[in-house]
């Protein structure tokens, strides 16, 4: 029975031995290995043998990037205002045996050195340097972190803020200047609409106007040409007829009736040149009675005179 509870005693410390003695560590993670309370090496990913009750393996470390957000902060700028301000911040591990003996708590010194940064970038900006340089602010914050932590075997990759909250009151300002901003650009750009609209206006305008001359003045020309055709036609027919006086006369007195056409006339002038007319007809109409009368009077005695009014008296 005595054998039996050594046999067993044996085989239990056995076993603790052996898994105090095996260790696995996996990808990406590191081991601190320390022998009687000192650092004796860092073991890296796969099969590692301890010494047992000798050598003890503290917590692994990850050596992927990390990712950690804090809580947002308060930063006075330089026109005196009080802004939260939210960062996000990206790390690794690349040396564990600093991490774990340089430094108690690496998060808690990484997000006080990345406050402390905060307040001495963003004080020296005004607010609205602020909203428009994050770029700027989170290439210095990088700079200052990754200076502090280098010591400390971690290297920061990248820091960036994730907001910039602005007082209540400040917001509605800001919301109220925006608005003017977006209607001052909209009433601008009306204002062009409507400039453009009757500029092209008046050039359609414009257009159209030297079209209708330009057709008037075709017109113009040719009616022109045709009242310059229609004369030259008469001139020619009425040279080539040869008309005589009375002719002429008689064409004369068939135009007087048409000056008094119209409803607006109410005196009818006789022109100067009416009774020139009158007197070529006249003359024509005597000149045609007294051969009418002379061949009426060929008896073959010769012509006959008429006799006057004294004498018929």
């Amino acid at each position: 029975m005595a054998g039996l509870i050594v046999a067993a005693v044996v085989v239990v410390f056995l076993v603790i031995a052996f898994a105090r003695t095996v260790r696995i560590v996996p990808q990406a993670r590191a081991g601190i290995v320390e022998r009687l309370g000192r650092y004796s090496r860092t073991l890296n990913p796969g099969l590692a043998l301890l010494v047992p009750f000798m050598d003890r393996l503290k917590p692994l470390i990850d050596l992927r990037e990390q990712v950690v957000s804090f809580p947002p902060q308060p930063v006075i700028t330089e026109d005196n205002l009080v802004v939260q301000i939210d960062t996000v911040l990206y790390f690794t591990v690349t040396d564990p045996k600093s991490a774990t003996y340089e430094i108690a708590n690496p998060l808690q010194g990484i997000e006080q050195i990345t406050v402390t940064t905060l307040r001495n970038v963003v004080g020296g900006m005004s607010l609205e340097t602020a909203l428009t340089s994050r770029d700027h602010v989170n290439a210095t914050l990088r700079g200052v972190l990754d200076e502090a932590t280098g010591k400390w075997g971690i290297r920061i990759n990248r820091v960036e803020i994730k907001s910039i909250d602005p007082p209540g009151s400040i917001q509605e300002a800001m919301e109220k200047q925006m608005r003017a901003d977006r209607d001052k650009r909209a009433a601008i750009l009306t204002a062009e609409g409507v400039k453009a609209s009757q500029i092209l206006t008046a050039e359609g305008q414009k257009q159209a106007a030297v079209l209708t001359a330009e057709g008037a003045k075709q017109a113009a020309i040719l009616r022109a040409e045709g009242d310059a055709k229609a004369i030259d036609t008469v001139f020619t027919a009425i040279h080539d007829g040869k008309p005589d006086q009375e002719l002429l006369s008689y064409q004369y007195l068939q135009m007087l009736p048409q000056l008094a056409q119209g409803s607006a006339n109410k005196v009818f002038v006789i022109p100067s040149e009416f009774t020139d007319a009158f007197s070529g007809i006249g003359k024509a109409l005597g000149a045609r009675q007294g051969g009418e009368r002379v061949s009426a009077g060929e008896d073959g005695a010769g012509p006959r005179a008429l006799p006057s009014a004294d004498d018929v008296g």
